[in-house]
């Protein structure tokens, strides 16, 4: 009897003539134009200029995936270093293996050369582009779909996934854990959305927010899987470092909620010197011509009162000169008393 399941791609690359297009890699770029339009509109709803997101990310996506693909090799040196392995395939990238520890961690390096050249703080970014990255990686995912790897253990649900026989796997209908981080990352960006409108989350709490409620998807998928991994204490490492970095991510976020309590009022300075963000150059503007203005009436004001006080001038001069007069007529009668 035939059970319903997944069906996997027979092939992960389409050939149009000598260019190959890998279904890998297509995940990847659409998952970082999808976090770039996200961050892009939430950046510019913070006060931030349009196309910032996009110059930061120019420095941070190849940073990230150097950063993903060197943690990968790391951790499963085994791949490329062990017996009877090429080390060439360290490098290559289009069939699969990208850690996102690794090019979280990297990419946010990347991330702070990018933010340091614009002027802007780097938590205020990474707030705006927390859930974009969720979504990024709920579409690399598929990208798993497409290599037929990183599968669960073997089961007979209507969702299961078909694998077909290859190297180091058999074939047979196993749990699509790359269906469940996808969906569960598309769960954290609405989390983290929905988060940062009701409670105003800044200084890089909505990034902490994001990382915290992936790490605990990502334990209990990683424990799902079957493909080889270290393992310490019975634990593959990356439920290990899922551990760690979730109680990182929380102890940031509380603390700094407690030392930065808000959100951040000004995300990216006026490049020509003020400090405001978008909207800050016609509030100055407007400052300036009332300030204009009141020194106009302020001059005004000073030369009608210089008109009003010439015509009393020559009335005091007269005023004088008659008191002058009298004085001497009232002197004898002073001495005949």
């Amino acid at each position: 009897m035939d059970i319903a399941y997944i069906p996997s791609p027979s092939t992960g690359v389409i050939h149009l003539g000598p260019i190959p297009l890998r279904g890998y890699a297509f995940c990847i770029i659409i998952g970082v134009f999808v976090a770039v339009w996200l961050g892009n509109k939430r950046w510019v709803a913070r006060g931030g200029k349009p196309g910032t997101v996009a110059d930061i990310a120019v420095w941070a996506v190849p940073f990230g995936l150097v950063g993903g693909r060197l943690y990968h090799v790391i951790t499963d040196y085994q791949l490329y270093f062990g017996e009877g392995r090429n080390w060439v395939d360290a490098f290559k990238i289009w069939e699969g293996g990208l850690g996102i520890w690794g090019a979280i961690a990297l990419g946010a390096v990347g991330a702070w050369i990018g933010c340091r050249l614009r002027g802007i703080p780097l938590p205020a970014w990474a707030d705006a582009l927390a859930p974009g990255i969720a979504l990024a990686q709920a579409c690399g995912r598929w990208g798993n779909w497409f290599n037929q790897e990183l599968y669960g253990r073997a089961t007979d649900l209507p969702w299961a996934v078909e694998i077909s026989a290859g190297p180091n796997r058999d074939a047979g209908t196993y749990h699509p854990t790359f269906l469940y981080e996808s969906l569960w990352c598309i769960g954290v960006a609405v989390l983290v959305i929905w988060a940062d409108r009701r409670f105003k989350l800044g200084h890089g709490r909505a990034f902490a927010l994001y990382v915290a409620a992936y790490c605990v998807g990502r334990g209990w998928i990683e424990y799902m899987r079957v493909d080889e991994a270290h393992h310490i204490l019975g634990l593959r490492l990356n439920v290990w470092t899922s551990i760690v970095v979730f109680v990182l991510a929380v102890v940031y976020f509380v603390l700094s909620a407690k030392l930065r309590p808000g959100r951040e009022e000004i995300v990216e300075p006026d490049r020509s010197g003020d400090e405001g963000g978008k909207g800050s150059a016609p509030a100055d503007a407007d400052a300036a011509d009332a300030i204009k203005e009141a020194e106009a009436k302020d001059a005004l004001t000073k030369d009608a009162a210089s008109k009003d006080a010439e015509p009393d001038a020559p009335k005091a001069d007269l005023a004088k000169a008659d008191l002058a007069k009298a004085e001497p007529a009232e002197a004898p009668e002073a001495k005949k008393l």
